[in-house]
């Protein structure tokens, strides 16, 4: 028993041995395990580094370094460090960054942990997102341009991609010739559009081109095209129309009229073919521009003053009113006519205005327009409008003047403008920079004398003042709406209506006491200061005036260089007035007064033709061809040669129809080659009747082309009469002022 009991005992301590040994041969080995934080990230490149947490957890006693390297990197991603030595629990970072050329995708980058045999790796899906970028807009992608016009807005954008916030610059290539962007480069902040204007010089090439807009940030860079068609500029023959009766000589010629002839301008193909609606009567002559760019298009344009002192702009062609300016100042209205029928109802704009198409941006329309105030203050202003929009160029110029005398509204030595006893009636005159104005009265009556006044025209500001009749009562000019003559040295010629004549002369001839009523006079404007440098006055000027005969109630005119019988050449000047002569004066020497202790006739002028007129001259001649027309008050119009120097002394035709008051100023056109394509065109604009336009053969005034009565049914008929009206042709219209806007004549549609 005791034997069995000791074997069990043996047996018991056998299988321990057993188990313990059995035990000790199956414990796992040292290890390790590698994580990485976080598994998945998004690179933006250029951005900041992004931080990976690496970490190696030990099992089963593990307690050995690690060594982790990286790979799989994409081209432009890199890590920081490149590799690590971990301790196993410890926790290491890898920094992952992207650059800006990196390129946008998803990459498994793998970490593997290495410690002696054992190795065990971690991923990481890192995203690099698209770098920053940006696109270019355009907008429009293509427009046309007619030559000579703006092209309207442009507007460009740089559009961000990708949180891009980079500015970008924008240059332009592919302008054609003739083409400018203003402004011609851009810088862009993205999501902000800005615009450039292209604009088309009237001697661009019409065609079609590709623009390209091309912007750059660094080295980014993006392009977009436009495509531009040109339309070249309709044709510059058209002549523009900037001043009175044509030119500063005043001749009443348009000789590049290639449309209307005397083969069609009669009652079967030609006649009224619109009316000009506008807000009062057409006073002043209107003017004409070809080729003006309006609201991104090529206009052929029609500017027109009224009375009620509103400047309109028309589109020739087709009748389309373009813009309106009106003149008047805050809770202004029009002059009243002061009890004067010269100028009525109201007065506004009188005088034909000029134009200066080189003047400011887009060129500039000067004009003269009277107001009146709330408290009954008159004013003159000198207005610079903007001749595509209307819009005014600076300040108006208020007209006011003081000059040494002792005549009408004299006031301390010094005779004083008082605006309310004032017109400006004549036309502009434009010459060397310089606007010359002539003021006339209201009939005549109140205190008033003599002024001519020049103004800047860059700054309106008034330049010189000159008073022709200061010591005395009377004298204007008037010229029945005529402009100031200039010739090619610059003089400036005016005839004076009324007032005094200073008969006791100085010792240069000229009148003692500086009063020149009723005189033809001749300034210079030599060294920039305007003078008396010559004068006519005829021997019974003084008596004339007393009767109201005064030579001023017309314009003048300057001839072309005339040859005498032995060759020699005369520049010459041509006026008539109430006195129903016509005066020939020589430029060179107007004649002065005659000096004769009792003169008794006109011998210090050239040639006069005494009683030339049957009736008074309210009105301008024309010349053509070596002819003047010239028209009384009731009477016909005349055509008087000129011949060696000297004009005929009885005309050689006349019209059959006889003028009613006050006689027509005529206008001429031709086509600049052949003469027998010459038409004179007048108007008998009596105001107490239907107004009647008229053409005639210039050859012969006796043979009438057309007259507006000719049509049945008052076909071409346009209302009454507008008195002093001038007929404008140009471009194969006829524009006529009437009380209510413009008439206008052309050959009627087939």
């Amino acid at each position: 028993m005791a034997s069995f009991s000791k074997f069990l005992a043996c047996s018991s301590l056998v299988l321990s041995l057993l188990l313990i040994s059995c035990s000790s041969s199956s414990k796992p080995p040292a290890d390790f395990s590698l994580a990485a934080s976080p598994s998945t990230l998004t690179l933006m490149p250029g951005a900041a580094p992004q931080q990976v947490s690496v970490t190696a957890t030990a099992s089963n006693g593990f307690n050995t370094p690690v060594t982790v390297s990286v790979a799989g990197l994409p081209n432009g991603v890199t890590a920081n460090p490149t590799s690590l030595t971990l301790t196993p629990g410890a926790a290491q970072n890898i920094a992952l960054s992207a650059s800006t050329s990196a390129a946008g995708g998803a990459t498994t980058i793998t970490l593997t942990g290495t410690s002696g045999m054992l190795s065990h790796t971690a991923a990481v899906m890192a995203t690099v997102a698209p770098p920053p970028d940006f696109n270019l807009t355009v907008a429009p992608s293509s427009l046309s341009l007619t030559a000579g016009a703006a092209s309207g807005t442009i507007n460009v954008t740089a559009n961000p991609l990708n949180s891009f916030s980079g500015q970008v610059s924008v240059a332009i290539t592919g302008l054609p010739t003739g083409v400018t962007a203003n402004p011609a480069t851009l810088t862009l902040t993205p999501g902000t559009s800005s615009s450039t204007t292209l604009t088309a010089a009237l001697t661009a090439v019409g065609g079609t081109s590709t623009l390209t807009f091309t912007g750059t940030s660094g080295a980014l860079s993006h392009s977009s095209p436009v495509v531009l068609t040109v339309q070249a500029a309709m044709s510059t023959k058209i002549p523009d129309v900037t001043t009175f009766h044509y030119d500063l000589s005043r001749s009443g010629l348009n000789s590049s009229e290639t449309i209307l002839n005397q083969s069609n301008v009669n009652s079967s193909t030609f006649g009224k073919l619109n009316m000009l609606n506008m807000d009062g009567h057409v006073d002043a002559q209107p003017l004409y521009l070809s080729n003006v760019p309006i609201g991104g298009q090529q206009h052929n344009v029609l500017y027109a003053g009224t009375e009620h002192g509103t400047l309109y702009a028309f589109d020739a062609d087709n009748g389309t009113q373009l813009w309106s300016m009106s003149t008047l100042g805050p809770g202004e209205t029009p002059s009243d006519n002061h009890n004067c029928t010269q100028i009525t109802p109201e007065i506004g704009i009188s005088a034909t205005p000029v134009i200066d198409r080189t003047k400011g941006t887009n060129g500039t329309i000067f004009v003269v327009a009277t107001s009146k105030d709330s408290s009954g203050g008159y004013h003159h202003r000198l207005h610079a409008l903007d001749l595509t929009t209307g819009a005014e160029i600076g300040t108006p110029t208020e007209v006011t003047a003081t000059f040494p005398g002792t005549g009408d509204n004299a006031q301390n030595g010094n005779v004083v403008f008082d605006p309310a006893q004032y017109a400006e009636r004549a036309a502009l005159l434009l010459l060397n920079g310089t606007l010359y104005t002539g003021w006339t009265s209201h009939c005549d009556a109140g205190l008033y004398n003599t002024w001519l006044m020049t103004y800047d025209e860059t700054t309106l500001q008034q330049k010189q003042i000159l008073n022709l009749t200061p010591n005395g009562h009377e004298g204007s000019i008037w010229m029945s709406g005529a402009g100031l003559a200039a010739d090619a040295s610059n003089n400036v010629y005016v005839a004076i209506a009324n007032g005094p004549f200073d008969t006791q002369l100085d010792g240069n001839g000229f009148p003692s006491q500086g009063d020149y009523g009723n005189a033809l006079i001749r300034f210079s404007t030599a060294n920039n200061k305007l003078t008396i440098a010559d004068y006519f006055e005829m021997f019974n000027g003084p008596s004339e005036s007393s009767q109201d005969l005064d030579l001023g109630s017309g314009g003048v005119l300057l001839l072309p260089d005339q040859t005498d019988a032995n060759g020699g050449v005369h520049h010459l000047v041509v006026a008539a007035g109430k006195d129903k002569n016509i005066y020939l004066a020589d430029r060179d020497n107007l004649g002065k007064f005659n000096t004769a202790s009792d003169p008794t006739d006109n011998s210090n002028v050239y040639q006069e033709l005494p009683n030339a007129n049957a009736g008074l001259v309210y009105s301008s001649p024309a010349y053509f061809n070596g002819t003047l027309y010239y028209a009384s008050d009731s009477d016909t119009l005349r055509a008087y040669p000129l011949q060696n120097a000297k004009m005929a002394t009885s005309p050689s035709s006349s019209s059959p129809t006889k003028f009613g008051h006050p006689g027509p100023t005529p206008t001429i056109t031709f086509d600049g080659t052949n003469n027998n394509t010459g038409i004179v065109w007048a108007l008998d604009s009596a105001t107490t009747a239907p107004a009647i336009l008229h053409a005639y053969d210039p050859a012969n005034l006796g043979h009438e082309l057309y007259n507006s009565t000719q049509a049945a049914n008052n076909r071409d008929g346009f209302g009454m009469g507008n008195k002093f009206i001038v007929p404008m042709v140009v471009n194969g219209k006829v524009y006529v002022g009437t009380p209510t806007g413009v008439a206008v004549f052309g050959l009627l549609p087939h």
